[in-house]
């Protein structure tokens, strides 16, 4: 059996798991397959997320001749063209328990068996709140002027008191909003479909999309790409913004205008944003946001801790075993 790992960027796939109890040749993948496009959404046409696209021809090449493939989430897309292709496929495992970026109608046709893993929000809630305690408290620019020899170089803003914005309140936005009260901040909420009472639950108030624009000091983006959410959040939105606000993206870029939110940050109508994601991933070089001294960016990594890669790959190699044994597990099946 032949297994390829895919998208191990930090390169610690195989000291995560057992993978020699499996007697399989496995080859991982460091580097991105190829990129292109701007997380275009799910492979089959629905309102799911995707990290990004990829060359339907590069994984193609690169993934020829393989029994089984782990992928690292939404980061290489199988659409119907890819899997049809890879006629030595028999088993495809997806680091959580569902993956967008998987035609999992395509490999039900094609025989393919297509398996996830466990999965936990924790990290990301974590990261949420250390993006925003590093924008308002200038973290970055604090740390480096110290490296530099340096001191104090700016006043950074404090969060008691102020109104923190949850633009969607599912299981990920309600923690943000109960770590949010715990710093004494003030937490509204609003979504397509989030009712007064639902709100109420998390002592969160529900309002107005204008309102929550308008008022909050901190916005938090926890909503799933889809074709209502994609571009949701553009130049109207921003205009309402509080010149003096922060928003913060751990979901998917697409959600975000990107062109309007560099226009916007160029033009300081808002104080900061904080990002995790990002319309093309990996973030290309040359990307106009790595040059704005008020833009906070880390390389999608809210995901990314050593428990929950321990899951991931633990849950992997127990895919393989099991699909090895004749009984898969955590299989996946087309909606």
């Amino acid at each position: 059996m032949k297994i390829a790992i895919l998208d191990d960027y930090q390169g610690v796939a195989l000291g995560l798991a057992d993978w020699a109890s499996l007697d399989a040749e496995t080859t991982v993948f460091t580097e991105p397959l190829a990129v292109s496009g701007s997380g275009s959404g799910s492979v089959s046409g629905s309102d799911s997320h995707s990290d990004s696209g990829t060359d339907s021809d590069a994984v193609v090449r690169a993934l020829a001749g393989f029994d089984v493939i782990v992928a690292m989430r939404e980061r290489t897309r199988f659409p119907a063209e890819v899997l049809e292709q890879l006629g030595d496929l028999r088993l495809l495992v997806s680091t959580g328990p569902r993956n967008a970026a998987i035609d999992l109608a395509a490999a039900q046709r094609l025989g393919i068996t297509v398996c996830g893993t466990g999965y936990s929000a924790a990290p990301t809630v974590e990261l949420t709140w250390a993006l925003i305690l590093a924008a308002a408290r200038n973290l970055p620019e604090e740390a480096a002027s110290v490296r530099a020899g340096g001191w104090q170089v700016g006043l950074g803003a404090g969060l008691h008191g102020k109104t923190l914005g949850l633009l969607g309140l599912g299981r990920i936005g309600s923690t943000v909003a109960r770590i949010g009260q715990a710093f004494g901040m003030t937490a509204i909420a609003w979504s397509q479909n989030l009712t007064a009472e639902k709100a109420a639950e998390h002592d969160v108030r529900a309002v107005t999309k204008e309102e929550l624009f308008a008022d909050s000091d901190v916005l938090s983006i926890h909503l799933v790409l889809s074709r209502r959410s994609r571009g949701l959040v553009g130049a109207p939105e921003l205009a309402a913004m509080k010149n003096t606000a922060i928003l913060v993206n751990t979901s998917r870029g697409p959600i975000i205008d990107e062109p309007a939110l560099i226009e916007a940050l160029r033009a300081n109508r808002i104080g900061k944003a904080a990002l995790d994601v990002y319309a093309t991933e990996p973030l290309p070089a040359d990307h106009p946001l790595r040059a704005l001294p008020n833009a906070l960016l880390t390389p999608h990594i809210g995901y990314v801790a050593r428990e929950l890669y321990e899951t991931f790959y633990g849950d992997a190699v127990e895919d393989i075993a099991a699909f090895q044994a004749g009984s898969p597990i955590r299989v996946m099946a087309p909606a």
